[in-house]
């Protein structure tokens, strides 16, 4: 396979991705980053839109300790680029959300697993308080 066909093959790819969660890149381009396999939680986002909120992310299950230690624990802005309807995209298995991770100026589509997701109101709040 030559350069050209996987480059075809690789848009053809995002393309795909891009329609799952019906996202369309606009103005600005966001590389994917898989974070498929930690556990994560959105925090104080708008429902409709994740305008707001902040993402934290770990290899660990989240909990009081790992989210007071910090050890493992990631976490980034929503970010809300002003092209784009939303900015957190649920679908049924995963969900993709645009975030800035205020390092380097790096921002990301990051997908994550919806299984993975804590809803843990007490734990959402104390990462508040901690972060």
């Amino acid at each position: 396979m030559g350069l050209i066909d996987k480059l075809s093959q690789y848009f053809d790819l995002q393309g795909e991705i891009y329609s799952y969660f019906g996202y369309r890149d606009d103005w600005r381009v966001f590389p994917l980053d898989d974070q498929t396999m930690q556990h994560w939680m959105l925090v104080g986002a708008e429902p409709e839109t994740g305008a707001g909120g902040r993402v934290a992310w770990s290899e660990d299950r989240l909990t009081r300790a790992v989210i007071e230690t910090g050890t493992t624990l990631c976490g980034g802005l929503v970010y809300t680029q002003r092209h784009l309807p939303k900015w957190v995209y649920r679908a049924e298995k995963y969900t993709l959300i645009v975030v800035d991770t205020q390092t380097d100026g790096n921002k990301f589509l990051m997908v994550f697993s919806n299984a993975m997701e804590c809803h843990d109101e007490a734990l959402k709040a104390l990462y508040s308080e901690c972060w």
